[in-house]
């Protein structure tokens, strides 16, 4: 970019920051309900929460709470939530089958979901560390290794069975390698074709996922294991690009970076060198992170949350799935 400016005192650069309007007409990126994505937690039962204590604020819900919370999500005009499982103990097994039952928690919900709401968009997480003993996002031998081929097959069953249950994006998180490919060919061959695929294909193996394994109930299962030899390297940049690359040939429709604001040099890249809709998950981590210093009155809420999530556009990111999507939603609306 060639910059071509004129010297103090002929251009004050603080001039135009002088006024409310002058500021709103310069503005290069804002914030609009269309850009959030908001995560919520099912669990079994009927009228059921229950607090995330790692993360304060957020709550898992049993269905018919969920359809109440959406309600008000569609009225706020958030466009898409994701869907993520807390799966009872019994039910979880080594090779994830409780993953691809077609009466399963996930299912059910976003059969009810679509029903009451077609309008609000649906999406779903395709992985499967929810449903499995030890907490991994796959089947694993006998040395803990996971075995890319046979969890790629396992969830094709999971992706597809979300479909037919109505999902409108199924979002494969699991870094397994040659999975979008098969999930969208077997979306194809099923009839699926307009179910979208948001692709988690810069997934770092990060420190900042610990609240949401506690949410979902898999962190006493990972029981201190790592999931190194899957998810990214947290010092590399250009192997994720060539994720983005390999999953959008595949079939990928849009791609998802994760966590969000430590990776924002990867948002920009991403969005930059290679086009294509980019997301971006404000974590686990860093909503704790947040929250704790909100709550210790260290930082102003609406100030630092609405300033967090403009970073992402910012960046480049088309879109934010957080946890502070509703209160930011409803932050935005009180300003129109």
């Amino acid at each position: 970019m060639n910059i071509i400016t004129s010297a103090f005192p002929q251009r004050r650069m603080r001039r135009m920051r002088k006024h409310d309007f002058s500021r709103r007409l310069m503005s290069e990126n804002t914030l609009t309900a269309n850009d959030l994505i908001y995560p919520m937690f099912v669990l079994e039962g009927f009228q059921r929460t229950e607090k995330v204590a790692s993360m304060p604020g957020v709550e898992r819900y049993s269905i018919d709470l969920l359809l109440k919370e959406a309600a008000e999500l569609v009225e706020l005009g958030i466009p898409l939530i994701a869907l993520f499982p807390v799966t009872p103990v019994d039910k979880k097994s080594l090779m994830a089958e409780e993953s691809y039952n077609p009466d399963g928690l996930v299912q059910r919900a976003v059969r009810e979901l679509k029903q009451a709401f077609p309008q609000l968009g649906v999406m779903t997480d395709v992985a499967l560390d929810p449903f499995t003993t030890h907490g991994q996002d796959g089947i694993i031998d006998d040395t803990g290794y996971i075995l890319n081929d046979i969890t790629t097959e396992i969830l094709v069953k999971q992706a597809l069975s979300h479909a037919e249950a109505g999902a409108d994006i199924v979002a494969p998180s699991d870094m397994m390698d040659g999975r979008i490919g098969a999930i969208r060919q077997a979306l194809e061959e099923n009839g699926f074709v307009n179910t979208q695929i948001m692709a988690y294909s810069a997934k770092y193996s990060s420190s900042y996922y610990g609240p949401f394994r506690d949410a979902v109930g898999s962190a006493g299962n990972l029981k201190g294991g790592n999931k190194h030899s899957y998810q990214m390297d947290p010092g590399n940049s250009d192997e994720a690009l060539h994720e983005v690359a390999l999953d959008i040939q595949e079939g990928a429709d849009m791609v998802m970076v994760k966590p969000g604001m430590p990776y924002l040099d990867i948002v920009r890249r991403v969005k930059t060198e290679l086009a294509v809709p980019t997301f971006a998950y404000q974590v686990s981590g860093e909503y704790a992170m947040h929250m704790a210093a909100i709550q210790n009155g260290w930082l102003a809420e609406k100030a630092i949350v609405m300033e967090s999530l403009l970073c992402f556009k910012r960046a480049g990111a088309d879109g934010i799935l957080t946890y502070f999507a509703k209160r930011a939603a409803q932050w935005l609306k009180e300003q129109d």
